[in-house]
């Protein structure tokens, strides 16, 4: 575009503006006579939110313009409140087509030259049973025509049975594609994860069940459009669980990198997981609502409350691998944020120590717990959710290579529905004598086994309690899937996967 066309009188409707293209931003400025019925006198658009320009009004869009126009639209990401994005439509009329022709030039050229890399095509799996059974309406009636309008090819594939999404990427020819999409919940998510990691192993030759191995990270971004009960791995890394907004993030190319816990068990690779690893309380409200899928998402709230009462405590030994820096810990309220510097840097820091300790086992990182637990939690993330607006652990890091360990001890049914209740108020849930977290690289568990006369102990309140379990030892869960098996492994792999995502824009600065 000519110099003297990168700011120019032009209009939107029947009002003149000055339109200007420069850096980064497309900004226009309503003339003075107007500025009374605008909340703002300027606009400000950033070039990496542009979704597409063309030629023409957006009515006529879907039709080719055979003749020159004076006017063209912009589709832009729009903030419609906190972290949920709409698709914002504007028409500029320009003195005439030479002029509307070299905006859209220019504003093309700046799109490409930001340095976003948006995908050209997808492959997007659609769950059509996971949640509330709304995946495919989701997609077509709400994703399907951004994806068109933004000129993304879409493979859609309807997956027909559990695993589905998981062995057609272990076979298929990915490199046609730029990123992977789910349509559904977290377990739709699961299963592109395992298999886009699981397929990046064995492209590059490396043996998963090795737990010191180091894995190779995936190059395909996965995008979530969630449409299932709970999304907490959507709303954990945008803030929203909207499926438009998840849309727009994948259209614009954002990219945020995401660490990927490991669970082993006897030399074997168990599970992936990026949100819970919960053993105790969760793992048993996982296993009892097993019995109640004829209920549907409420299942999982009457296993809870089922569980809460029965207030079953497990022994066993937790030794863990803790993150020795000084650049964060899960008490100093800092929140992970779009641009968080905790993970921005991680990579170099870790580089640090890989140098200064070459081995992960060095026993002065190691340290251990014993005890009665009512709830052993692992999260790589803040597990938020609707639900739950702080989740699991607040100050959890997206990236940063390490996981936070929650420890409840036994207590009293009190204390225990206390520490719960603070997932929901906003409290400070490790603020209690019976919790505490650490923020870790790797852990080990070994249940304890119980002798004869704890055994006939437990046996007794089992006859008294309805709600209770005679069983010695809990059930893992792992983001929603059930171990089989009490022994475990965990380990934190740094940057393991990218998301179409920013992370949570902090909206005091936007």
């Amino acid at each position: 575009m000519e110099n003297e066309n990168l700011l120019c009188l032009l209009r939107i409707k029947d009002t003149e503006v000055s339109l200007t293209l420069e850096a980064t931003t497309l900004r226009w400025t309503y003339n003075k006579r107007w500025a009374f019925k605008k909340k703002s006198n300027t606009v400000f658009i950033p070039v990496n939110e542009i979704v597409t320009i063309h030629h023409g009004d957006g009515k006529g869009q879907a039709k080719k313009i055979s003749t020159p126009s004076n006017q063209f639209t912009v589709y832009h990401v729009h903030r419609k409140s906190s972290q949920r994005w709409s698709l914002k439509v504007v028409t500029f009329t320009a003195p005439d087509a030479h002029v509307a022709h070299s905006w859209v030039q220019a504003v093309q050229k700046e799109m490409i030259e930001t340095g976003q890399a948006r995908p050209n095509k997808l492959l997007v799996f659609i769950n059509p049973y996971g949640g509330y059974g709304k995946a495919s309406e989701i997609y077509y009636s709400q994703v399907s025509h951004l994806f068109q309008l933004a000129g993304i090819e879409s493979h859609v594939i309807e997956t027909s049975r559990a695993n589905h999404a998981r062995d057609y990427l272990m076979e298929a020819d990915l490199r046609t594609y730029d990123g992977v999409v789910c349509v559904g919940g977290d377990g739709m998510f699961s299963e592109l994860l395992h298999g886009l990691v699981s397929r990046t192993q064995n492209d590059s030759g490396v043996c998963e069940d090795k737990e010191d191995a180091k894995l190779t990270p995936c190059n395909l971004r996965i995008g979530i459009i969630p449409a299932g009960s709970t999304d907490c791995v959507c709303f954990a890394t945008m803030g929203s669980n909207d499926p438009v907004t998840s849309a727009l993030h994948i259209i614009i190319g954002d990219t945020q990198p995401l660490d990927v816990c490991a669970s082993y068990h006897g030399g074997q690779l168990m599970r992936y997981s990026v949100s819970l690893i919960g053993y105790g309380f969760f793992g048993d409200v996982l296993k009892d609502s097993e019995n109640m899928r004829w209920v549907g998402p409420m299942r999982y709230d009457l296993a809870g409350f089922k569980t809460v009462l029965s207030k079953r405590s497990y022994r066993g030994t937790v030794e863990f691998q803790e993150a020795n820096d000084s650049y964060s810990n899960p008490r100093d309220n800092t929140r992970c944020r779009t641009g968080c510097l905790v993970c921005s840097e991680s990579s170099e820091r870790l580089q640090e120590v890989a140098e200064e300790c070459p081995t992960d086992g060095d026993s002065d990182t190691w340290k251990k717990v014993t005890g009665s637990f009512l709830a052993i939690n692992i999260t790589g993330m803040s597990s938020a959710c609707p639900k739950s607006q702080d989740g699991l652990s607040p100050t959890a890091h997206l990236a940063d290579g390490t996981a936070d360990l929650i420890l409840v001890q036994n207590s009293s049914l009190v204390e225990f529905v206390r520490f719960l209740s603070r997932h929901t108020n906003r409290k400070d849930q490790f603020a209690l004598s019976n919790v505490e977290v650490h923020r870790i690289r790797a852990m080990r568990f070994t249940p304890e086994e119980l002798d004869e006369e704890e055994a006939i102990r437990r046996q007794k309140r089992f006859l008294v309690c309805p709600c209770g379990s005679p069983s010695a030892t809990s059930t893992w869960n792992c983001d929603g899937e059930i171990l089989d098996c009490t022994r475990l492994s965990v380990r934190v792999h740094h940057q393991l996967i990218q998301l179409f995502a920013r992370g949570i824009e902090d909206t005091s600065c936007i």
